[in-house]
């Protein structure tokens, strides 16, 4: 459940009761960090922190964060650094004056690909702390012939196993509305190009253009094929994206599942109940070029770090931030993957996320995750913008059993409109 306003005001006043309890002026505390994560995530931030050589308190404030950060600001108690996982606000912040530029030499740290999502006015605002992984489909190992290496052998596949008795072909975790935006940026990564995603996510690019809704009708084919999803559309909607995990790994209701590399995460978790998982990537080769070397696009999503306007502190825990040894704990860890190509994937607890950490820090044709990017009313929320979207337009195709046609226009002249308030607010 999302927080209101009043939650979010009463959690801005409590934070700064906190330090004011802990100290007797700014002067006097540790850096401040506000942070998305929560629970294993924020106790192994915490274990980075202690190499750190210096006081840091960390504030968790969720999803929640931007709500949280705006009421701080109000009240004059910005912390010194954030974490963010959208690569908007980055830019958001940094146009409204909020943010500390950064030194050019941190981006050599990433691609130029990650290193150009957190410049804004020709400035660097932000640095990359952590890294997902999600173009990838996971099984239980030696339940399923050799992967599909394009869309219409996926298709077919899903078919085969949906006709045949048996696991249902897919788990899918619709009652997360990012799940399904994930499973969209996918299928956009391969049908337009990289400057044609970008386009996409700054408004420039109509979500009625041709391929995208070419992107919607492949899901609509897919989604609705009958006998797909465990106890079907209806029941998709009320499964959250580990319990979808549990459907294939623990339960066996299904023989696949689509997500980031944080699946593995879950399956740790539930070990021995929940086998071993593994996985190929999420198929989108064009059709025809099997034997050919062809790179595939990767769908990413990640968190950064940025600076406060003034925080000389925030400005030196950041540098710091960016080193190749401050995240060996979480990163021995496991469950963590980082967009650092300083990082020696050697240090990675398993072969797996070696080689998906290795993806990560040389893939050309990276594309990263698109409701995180998008502005205003599309970005992604639990029941809003381009989650709600998406999670109505998987209700028309499995449950309502609209035709695919009207179901695809229906999704895609939403996104539009949208889109286009978005653009004549900024006007």
């Amino acid at each position: 459940m999302r927080a209101t306003r009043r939650t979010v005001l009463r959690a801005a006043g409590m934070a700064t009761a906190a330090t004011a309890l802990g100290a007797c002026g700014p002067g006097n505390r540790g850096v401040q960090v506000m942070v998305v994560w929560s629970g294993r995530e924020l106790e192994l931030f915490r274990r980075v922190l202690r190499g750190y050589g210096q006081p840091v308190e960390v504030i968790s404030a969720g999803d929640n964060i931007d709500a949280l950060l705006q009421a701080r600001r109000a009240a004059g108690t910005t912390p010194d650094v954030a974490v963010l996982s959208r690569p908007g606000l980055v830019a958001d912040y940094s146009r409204a004056g909020w943010l500390e530029p950064l030194d050019d030499a941190l981006a050599s740290a990433f691609t130029p690909r990650w290193a150009q999502l957190l410049y804004a006015d020709g400035a660097l605002h932000g640095v990359w702390v952590k890294a997902a992984h999600k173009s990838l489909i996971w099984r239980v190992p030696g339940t399923l012939p050799s992967p599909p290496q394009d869309w219409p052998g996926f298709v077919t596949l899903v078919r085969d196993l949906a006709a045949a008795t048996g696991p249902r072909p897919l788990a899918i975790g619709a009652a997360d509305g990012w799940v399904l935006t994930d499973w969209l940026e996918n299928r956009l990564a391969v049908l337009l190009s990289a400057d044609e995603y970008d386009q996409l996510a700054r408004g420039e690019r109509p979500w009625t253009d041709g391929r995208v809704r070419q992107a919607f009708t492949d899901l609509a084919e897919l989604w609705a094929t009958p006998d797909v999803f465990p106890g079907g559309g209806r029941r998709a909607l009320l499964t959250q994206n580990e319990e979808s995990v549990l459907q294939v790994t623990a339960t066996r209701q299904a023989a696949m599942v689509f997500e980031g590399d944080f699946v593995a995460s879950v399956v740790e978790r539930y070990r021995p109940r929940a086998a071993a998982a593994e996985p190929f990537r999420f198929p989108g080769r064009p059709t025809g070029t099997a034997e050919e070397p062809v790179r595939l696009p990767l769908v990413v999503g990640g968190d950064a770090a940025v600076v406060f306007r003034g925080s000389v502190a925030g400005r030196q825990l950041v540098n710091w931030l960016v080193t190749a040894e401050a995240f060996r704990p979480w990163v021995a860890a496991g469950g963590y993957l980082s967009p650092n190509r300083f990082v020696d994937t050697h240090r990675y607890p398993t072969p797996l996320a070696a080689e998906l950490a290795s993806q990560l820090t040389s893939e050309e044709e990276v594309r990263f995750d698109l409701s995180d990017r998008l502005p205003g009313a599309l970005t992604g929320a639990d029941g809003q913008g381009s989650w709600q979207i998406l999670q109505d337009f998987f209700a028309d195709v499995t449950v309502n059993r609209w035709a695919r046609e009207a179901a695809v226009s229906r999704a895609v002249e939403r996104m539009e409109r949208a889109a286009a308030a978005i653009r004549e607010a900024g006007r």
